[in-house]
């Protein structure tokens, strides 16, 4: 049965609600929002044991979350990276070491950390790098990978045993360079995952997130559905209301990851969710209750999408045909995950952080997302195939 308008605003009103926006002193950063803000309400309590975290990148997407919710736990935090997106970010907050994983990682030497998080790597190499100077003076590693390790996704509800991607013959893996990443990307995470298994034994955690989400993301793989509800008028809606939809906060990922750290939780999870499985409905809906705009949604068939030449994930985010080779994709298991301790905040706060922090981002990516430069479909193309759809119906 679809879930419908009104049963959605039921569920939104009464696990709404949303953080305060923060900001940090970077320039770069004015409007996007901090994780930690005593305007919130919230309080996240300090941690029974306070660690010394070395974190690898922390200065892109996710990694701020981290950085946020770690020092608020009482953690003393270390940054390793070349300190070339978003320099000096938390300057002040945390001590910096200036290095590159794929190139010279020495300035790693002779230190000692409680735990290191891995938020960047692709290239196995990259984790042999750091192991050089790591290993044996780390006691838990936590590297972040990804649900594209898994070469099978037309089966639902599998779980981590599910078989991952193998190099493909005569592809060495720690010769591959940056250029090459995407097209062995699952492959390479996949190597990674057991390179940090070989350098690190048992004391390591393999976290595979799906589709993060949430302020901060400039794939617009998610911001794309609030910025265009907000826009209102007729929304382009992929496939069937109950149609299967996962994402996950980035807020929600790097609480879990410091909680993982913190409760010295080694093994492989899944992070995704919700915790319930939800719907395309549910999360366009409950997208829409967070604006003012009166958007309305008209739903389209996977079958005359495909005629439109209109393609999930890419034109449709957070979206796939829910058969075939994809029926899995969305439906991933997360029950390890969720009873090692990750927990989910309300979608409504993280459409309503989403679309405030979108809304202050620089004209020129305003404009390239109605364009669908990044992810998401042109306004333009999103009229046609809805007028197209119309006729359709019209002619019978």
């Amino acid at each position: 049965m679809s879930t419908d308008r009104r049963s959605f605003l039921k569920i939104s009103a009464a696990t709404g609600g949303a953080l305060a926006l923060g900001a940090h002193s970077h320039p770069l950063m004015a409007a996007e929002p901090t994780l930690v803000n005593p305007s919130s309400g919230r309080d996240p309590g300090k941690a029974s044991a306070p660690l010394n975290i070395l974190i690898l990148g922390g200065t892109g997407f996710t990694g701020p979350e981290q950085v946020d919710y770690a020092i608020a736990r009482g953690h003393k935090v270390t940054l390793f990276n070349r300190n070339r997106t978003r320099p000096d970010f938390f300057k002040g907050k945390v001590d910096q070491i200036i290095g590159d994983l794929g190139g010279d990682a020495s300035a790693l030497k002779g230190k000692k950390f409680d735990v290191v998080i891995d938020n960047p790597t692709t290239l196995p190499f990259w984790v042999r790098n750091v192991a050089q100077y790591m290993k044996g003076n780390v006691g838990h590693y936590i590297f972040i990978s990804t649900i594209s390790t898994y070469p099978d996704n037309a089966t639902p509800n599998a779980d981590e045993s599910a078989a991952t991607t193998p190099m493909p013959q005569g592809v060495d893996p720690f010769t591959t360079v940056r250029e090459h990443a995407g097209q062995y990307y699952g492959a390479l995470k996949t190597f990674s995952e057991q390179e940090v298994a070989r350098q690190y034994g048992s004391n390591h955690t393999v976290i595979r997130p799906g589709l993060i989400v949430g302020p901060l993301d400039r794939s617009d793989r998610f911001t794309y559905w609030p910025a265009r509800i907000d826009r209102g008028g007729e929304v382009l809606a992929p496939g069937t209301p109950d149609d299967p939809a996962q994402i996950i906060d980035s807020r929600d990922l790097a609480e879990f990851t410091v909680r993982v750290a913190e409760n010295k939780t080694f093994g492989t999870f899944n992070a995704t969710g919700p915790a319930k499985p939800t719907t395309m409905a549910e999360v366009l809906y409950g997208i829409k209750a967070v604006t003012t705009a009166g958007a309305s949604f008209v739903w389209v068939p996977t079958d005359f999408l495909a005629s439109q030449e209109v393609r999930g994930w890419r034109h449709m985010p957070i979206w796939l045909p829910p058969s075939g080779s994809t029926a899995g994709f969305l439906r991933r298991n997360v029950d390890k995950a969720i009873a090692a301790g990750l927990t989910y905040r309300p979608l409504a706060e993280t459409a309503r952080d989403t679309l405030e922090w979108h809304k202050k981002r620089p004209e020129a990516e305003l404009k390239a997302m109605e364009n669908g430069a990044v992810a998401g479909i042109p306004a333009a193309k999103e009229a046609a195939v809805i007028a197209a759809w119309r006729a359709k119906k019209a002619d019978g």
